[in-house]
């Protein structure tokens, strides 16, 4: 009998549309990690560990920005498609709203780092033109997240998946062109970070047009709804920051850009499991949210019972990469990044408890309140500071990997509790999930 509940169970979920949905995201972002994953080699052999690092840096510059420049209302877009139909009537007016932020914060943010430009360029090791540059494609990747969050909602994985493809085929393409082609070394890559976003930004807001999904006009009301969703966020992504990408600067001031690029290779091996992770869950939001919409208790076990399938399989990985990750790393990157082979497992154990913790911070958007996650990221995130600080002291480059870790499952347990307070689920009725 429970075989039989168990088969019944898989083929509903094989003819989901979630299922159909993870598949081509799961393609997609598989190709579009693949592409940048297939130029990790030639990298390697034409940088020097230093131009890797400063590399590095600008990358984890970007991430940093990403953390004020849009304030996240890619998100609030997507969260207002799901309210009721009266309001969705002036959605085009809602996502236009969304670009009058985002050219607000771009505008600030580049008078903020003009002031202080010299002390970040020295603090970075970036030339100032990066620094710029950087605030810019930040603001035009929110153009091209804009347009991707749209397909998501809508269910459109084809489409998501292509432009996806696409923006890592012509990123990979300019960098060979510009480090291989012109031999320009760090600059060359740095440019083609920054070129791809404004080139997909044009096309972005062109098919946003296009799609009839934008207009632009005065609603302060929008504005204010966009800043009461996106503004509590900002130390949510700054602790997100912190999390993810601080380590490079510690290496950096600790160690010097070499061993900062020693660490990015093994951060980026481990990045295709984000991307897996990502893939999945770009296909699990709109799933979620119209069974949370429903309230159906039926439904609310189904869920919970998958994902606590989802993150076992997701344990598993963590042996795999401890067992392989140092050969495999060192086989793709070459014997002058052979350290970099002891951190893989810890990232990957880091990754691992991200991909957990997105499986719970969906309950929290969906609700709208994010006050609290934004307290236990920031949160998470200065404790990975102060391991950080204390690690690397002892342990080196491995410390800041296992100080990586053990951040992530702070943050991951944290964003658990917070969800079931915000959207109450039966994680722990076991009974009843059989």
């Amino acid at each position: 009998m429970g075989h039989y509940v168990f088969k019944k169970r898989i083929k509903k979920l094989l003819s989901s549309s979630f299922f159909s949905g993870s598949a081509i995201y799961l393609i997609s972002n598989l190709a579009a990690a693949a592409i940048p994953f297939l130029l990790l080699p030639v990298l390697t052999r034409y940088l020097s560990t230093a131009e890797y690092g400063e590399v590095a840096i600008f990358q984890t510059l970007l991430i940093g920005l990403s953390s004020f420049v849009g304030i996240s209302a890619q998100g609030a877009a997507s969260v207002k498609y799901y309210e009721d139909a009266s309001t969705y009537r002036s959605y085009q007016s809602f996502i236009g709203s969304c670009f009058l932020v985002v050219v607000g914060t771009v505008f600030l943010t580049l008078a903020l780092t003009s002031l202080f430009l010299k002390p970040l360029s020295e603090g970075l090791s970036l030339a100032p033109i990066w620094i710029i540059l950087g605030v810019i494609a930040s603001g035009c990747s929110f153009v091209v997240l804009m347009r991707m969050g749209q397909w998501q909602i809508r269910k459109q994985a084809k489409s998501y998946g292509l432009f996806q493809i696409s923006q890592s085929a012509i990123n990979v393409l300019l960098s060979l062109l510009l480090v291989v082609g012109f031999s320009e070394g760090a600059a060359g890559r740095i440019l083609a970070l920054s070129l791809t976003p404004l080139l997909y930004a044009i096309a972005a807001f062109y098919l946003l047009k296009k799609d009839n999904l934008i207009e632009i006009s005065w609603r302060p009301k929008y504005l204010v709804e966009i800043c009461a969703f996106g503004i509590p966020l900002i130390p949510h992504s700054m602790g997100y920051f912190l999390l993810s990408s601080a380590d490079r600067f510690v290496i950096n001031d600790r160690f010097g850009l070499a061993d900062v690029g020693i660490y990015m290779v093994a951060v980026q091996l481990v990045s295709v499991m984000g991307l897996l992770f990502d893939a999945i869950n770009n296909a699990f939001v709109p799933w979620l949210y119209e069974r949370l919409k429903r309230n159906i208790s039926s439904e609310k076990k189904e869920i919970v019972r998958w994902t606590y399938g989802y993150c076992l399989i997701l344990i598993c990985l963590v042996f795999l990469a401890f067992s392989i990750g140092p050969l495999l790393l060192t086989w793709i990157a070459g014997e002058k990044y052979k350290a970099a082979g002891q951190l893989v497992g810890w990232l990957a154990l880091g990754q691992v408890l991200h991909g957990m913790y997105l499986m719970v911070t969906n309950y929290i958007f969906f609700s709208k309140r994010t006050g609290l996650l934004s307290l236990s990221t920031i949160s998470a995130g200065l404790i990975n500071i102060g391991l950080l600080i204390l690690l690397t002291s002892y342990m080196g480059l491995i410390g800041a990997a296992i100080a990586y870790a053990i951040a992530m499952g702070v943050k991951f347990i944290c964003t658990w509790y917070i969800a079931n307070l915000r959207h109450p689920m039966p994680w722990f009725d076991f009974h009843r999930l059989i």
